[in-house]
């Protein structure tokens, strides 16, 4: 259990990794890295999604729910790309290596953070691959999570329909189903976030010890997002001031608020890992 000087202690620390000049604008740079890799990784889930002969509509409908309508437009017709066949694999390549610059610019945070400032990494071309399998991977999670959340259903009547369970059995079943779908999504983005918090390292964590940043960030995300969200729709009007230019200036601010969040996660973990003397004491 967290005691009030381990907070205060965690907090004042995080200040402290503040004043290093290093993370001057580092949630801007994340962010148009971000900017940079939502292209190539949007049009490859929709190829993956299509190897299941899923519809893109049930994402549409959560970007719907969570970003503004005019950004919605353009994050969603990135989805309808279709390479032809014989550059299909080239393209899929280039979109790897293209989307994985977000996860790049997150190595070398995570390791200046963690090495306080004596190293960012291993190699350019060496870091540059690890990017590329964790953004691989990272779109393989995201798409078995759609997958079970719109064909989970299906899938448990087929495994009922296997096992010969009576009717009770099948709608007990089917009702855990119900409840259990939601919380799965939960835990599957949030194991996303400590994956790439635990593999992006280049001296490896523990699970545990990586897990309190990915908390604060995945929550943190969650309520700036909905938050923004509200505040974009009903309160800000950029058209006045940027024009036509207005639909990307709110999806940069998206970016820099989702970086902002991720890169104190890592923080939080470096604060929590330099603290964790106070919790022994206490003990």
């Amino acid at each position: 259990m967290l005691s009030k000087e381990r907070i205060r202690a965690i907090t004042f620390s995080i200040l402290k990794q503040f004043k290093d000049p290093f993370y001057n604008g580092f949630a801007a740079t994340l962010g148009f890295y971000f900017m940079l890799s939502v292209v190539p990784m949007m049009i490859l889930l929709s190829q993956l999604l299509g190897l299941f002969s899923l519809s893109m509509q049930f994402l549409e409908m959560w970007i719907t729910q969570y970003i503004t309508g005019e950004a919605v437009d353009i994050i969603t017709s990135l989805v309808h790309f279709v390479p032809s066949t014989g550059t299909n694999i080239l393209f899929t390549v280039m979109a790897l290596w293209a989307a994985s610059r977000a996860q790049f610019a997150m190595m070398r945070l995570t390791n200046y953070t963690y090495s306080e400032g004596r190293k960012m990494g291993k190699g350019f071309w060496r870091d540059r691959m690890r990017a590329v399998v964790t953004i691989a991977f990272t779109l393989f999670a995201l798409t078995f999570a759609l997958v079970i959340i719109v064909y989970g259903e299906m899938i448990l009547k087929i495994v009922i329909s296997w096992f010969a369970f009576n009717r009770e059995i099948a709608y007990e079943l089917n009702r855990m189903w119900f409840i259990v779908r939601w919380p799965l999504t939960v835990f599957l983005y949030l194991f996303m976030v400590s994956y790439n918090y635990y593999i992006l390292p280049m001296d490896r964590k523990k699970f545990r010890d990586i897990l309190p940043g990915a908390v604060f960030a995945s929550v943190g995300m969650f309520l700036a997002t909905t938050i923004f969200r509200l505040y974009a729709n009903n309160t800000a009007n950029y058209d006045i001031i940027y024009g036509a230019l207005a639909t990307v200036v709110v999806i940069m601010i998206w970016f820099y608020i989702l970086a902002w969040f991720l890169g104190v996660g890592v923080m939080f973990n470096k604060a929590w890992d330099d603290t964790k003397h106070m919790a022994n004491k206490r003990r």
